[in-house]
């Protein structure tokens, strides 16, 4: 139906999903974060081959579902960024991330569901985070 990207990095993740969950044409959608690796300036593309990898089957699964669907690309920065162990989202209680690409359902303040690296390029595991909530 209906995909809208919204972007955000660690310093401004916190204001995007306040900015979602205070706008209540949200509350009928269902809402993701996608945690990315960013892209490296000299080539244009993700340092992370899982993320080159993973984007457009997310984006494509997401697109085509019948519900209307928020997704925050969430951008870690670079790879020296990313690989620092005090990262805020790798010590973030709510995210807990080990790794990029990882695709979260996103409900409220919570966690609903979760792809991590080696899975979030898998249609066949993303549809079911697109079950209506119970």
């Amino acid at each position: 139906m209906t995909l809208k990207k919204l972007d955000a990095n660690p310093s401004t993740l916190k204001s995007v999903l306040e900015q979602l969950k205070s706008d209540e044409t949200n509350r009928s959608k269902i809402n993701f974060i996608l945690f990315l690796a960013d892209n490296d300036p000299t080539t244009g593309q993700s340092w992370c081959p899982d993320c080159v990898r993973a984007e457009p089957v997310i984006y494509k699964t997401l697109e085509e579902s019948p519900e209307e669907v928020n997704l925050i690309r969430a951008y870690a920065g670079d790879r020296p960024t990313w690989r620092t162990p005090a990262h805020p989202w790798r010590v973030d209680p709510r995210f807990k991330l080990t790794g990029v690409p990882t695709l979260v359902r996103w409900d409220g303040d919570a966690v609903k569901g979760r792809l991590e690296d080696h899975q979030a390029h898998l249609p066949h595991l993303i549809l079911p985070l697109l079950a209506p909530s119970t």
